[in-house]
């Protein structure tokens, strides 16, 4: 008499369909709403003051998505589960979109915590609505402020941190989480076709006696990959 074969569990979160169901709708509203949103953003705050720039941003933009192209996710799922890692630092939640990417990746590794900051306290709410959505609230702790404050403590190490909020802010943030990473820590920072911006960020990351061995890869935006070498 033949068996029937148990049926084989799903082993990547990232791959449901209730976490799809979520990443397909918040594409969706970001193809429709961010290149309006950054046409008006970008003009009036181009010449701002770095502190206000960040402030007036962050209102023009409060329902902007502001996604990781889907491929910069996927990325981030597969090297997150790599190490695996328990422990994730994000710079810059948005609406939470490479936030379901980081916390399937933890709940794949068997659980753990996704650090991630917020500055506009409106995207925060949307964006714990749609972690509580996709099933990964619980995986999270969504920080909203001035991420060169609220990442000042976090318990224990990270293994893994995740940049791409306000590019002026990149290098300043990983000073702040820099003494948290420990040795084989990755770091990913998103749009490196910013040269411009995150000149200093990149020439900082690229320096072994800084503590890092970094590389970029052509893919999105054009991502920087470091690793931790340990405190110098």
């Amino acid at each position: 008499m033949a068996t029937r074969e148990a049926p084989v569990a799903n082993l990547c979160t990232l791959t449901t369909p209730k976490v799809q169901a979520v990443l397909e709708r918040l594409y969706g509203r970001a193809k429709e709403i961010d290149q309006a949103a950054l046409a008006i953003a970008n003009p009036i705050t181009e010449a701002m003051h770095t502190e206000d720039k960040f402030r007036v941003r962050s209102e023009l933009l409060k329902d902007a998505y502001l996604p990781v192209p889907r491929d910069v996710g996927q990325l981030l799922y597969m090297l997150a589960r790599t190490y695996p890692c328990r422990k994730i630092v994000e710079f810059g939640a948005s609406l939470a979109i490479s936030t379901i990417y980081l916390a399937s990746a933890v709940r794949d590794n068997g659980g753990g915590k996704v650090v991630t900051t917020e500055l506009n306290a409106e995207k925060a709410r949307h964006a714990d609505e749609n972690l509580r959505e996709a099933g990964l609230l619980d995986l999270v702790e969504i920080r909203v402020g001035d991420a060169r404050e609220t990442l000042r403590a976090l318990d224990g190490g990270a293994d893994f941190a995740f940049i791409d909020g306000w590019k002026e802010l990149y290098l300043p943030v990983l000073k702040v989480i820099e003494r948290y990473l420990r040795p084989g820590a990755l770091v990913v920072a998103d749009n490196l076709n910013l040269v411009d911006v995150l000149r200093e960020y990149v020439d900082y990351v690229g320096l072994e006696r800084n503590g890092y061995l970094s590389m970029q890869l052509p893919i999105g935006d054009r991502l920087s990959v470091s690793l931790r070498l340990g405190s110098q």
